[in-house]
């Protein structure tokens, strides 16, 4: 993969510029730098591999030479009103299951943003947002996909089963290919954000709905309930009993519960 390659491929598509890296240490740390010098919209960062990704909560995300898609995506502020914030973390989701779907896999969403396949974290979704006081210079939209076997993290390195794209597909990807279906599916879905489609959309792909699941906030005991889907800022609808409660994506945990067990922790 190479930067002539990716351009190939991506022509035709409404991106802004194209900075690709054979290595750098995360995609989404440059592409926040990037954002205070006004980089056209929907510019991306892309690597072939990452020394330091990034996940939620600050963990590490894998991104091994030839295995997987490193990319961020910058969003103009004119593209994301500020009370829609909350709405990007389902959007790096969408793209990456819409793309999913396309080569014939069931993907579905473990709220916020993690694509799962077969029951394995497959992509996450980490969006920043760059402030300077109270103006926002921009959104960064980082999405990492395990494409191959080798971006698999060592086995009990991760609290969450991983999987791969061509392990669920069962051949080869080729990587470039994937990528603009991303990106294509991105283009689109920017443009529904807050929409009806949009929430309903995010909302069906849910995984674990309608079953049991454990939400753990960083202050507080643990809390048990059913999926019910999502408001329309696209925090988590939890059924708990006759009542329901609402959580923001911020730090919290999401477990699917089991015969009485919590696994699968976020």
């Amino acid at each position: 993969m190479n930067q002539v390659e990716i351009e190939n491929a991506l022509a035709g598509l409404p991106l802004g510029e194209i900075r690709y890296f054979d290595t750098i240490g995360s995609t989404n740390d440059y592409a926040m730098y990037w954002t205070q010098y006004g980089p056209s919209n929907l510019s991306i960062v892309i690597a072939d591999e990452q020394t330091a990704g990034r996940g939620r909560a600050g963990r590490r995300w894998l991104t091994p030479r030839g295995a997987a898609l490193a990319v961020s995506v910058i969003l103009q502020p004119d593209q994301v009103e500020v009370g829609a914030l909350s709405l990007v973390n389902g959007l790096g989701a969408l793209a990456v299951s819409d793309a999913l779907a396309c080569l014939g896999l069931s993907p579905a969403i473990k709220w916020p943003n993690d694509v799962l396949m077969e029951g394995g974290k497959v992509a996450g979704v980490l969006p920043e947002s760059h402030w300077l006081g109270d103006r926002l210079l921009g959104v960064v939209l980082g999405i990492g996909v395990n494409v191959g076997r080798a971006a698999l993290p060592p086995a009990g390195s991760v609290n969450f089963p991983a999987g791969c794209v061509e392990e669920a597909l069962g051949q080869p990807v080729v990587r470039v290919t994937l990528l603009r279906e991303i990106l294509s599916a991105l283009v689109f879905w920017v443009g529904q954000l807050g929409t009806p489609i949009f929430l309903e959309t995010w909302e069906n792909r849910l995984a674990f709905r309608g079953e049991r699941v454990q939400v753990i906030p960083p202050i507080g005991e643990p809390v048990e309930g059913q999926i019910a889907g999502l408001t329309s800022a696209g925090n988590l609808r939890l059924a708990i009993g006759k009542e329901e409660k609402v959580f923001s994506a911020g730090e919290i945990h999401l477990r699917a519960v089991f015969e009485d067990r919590p696994v699968f922790s976020s």
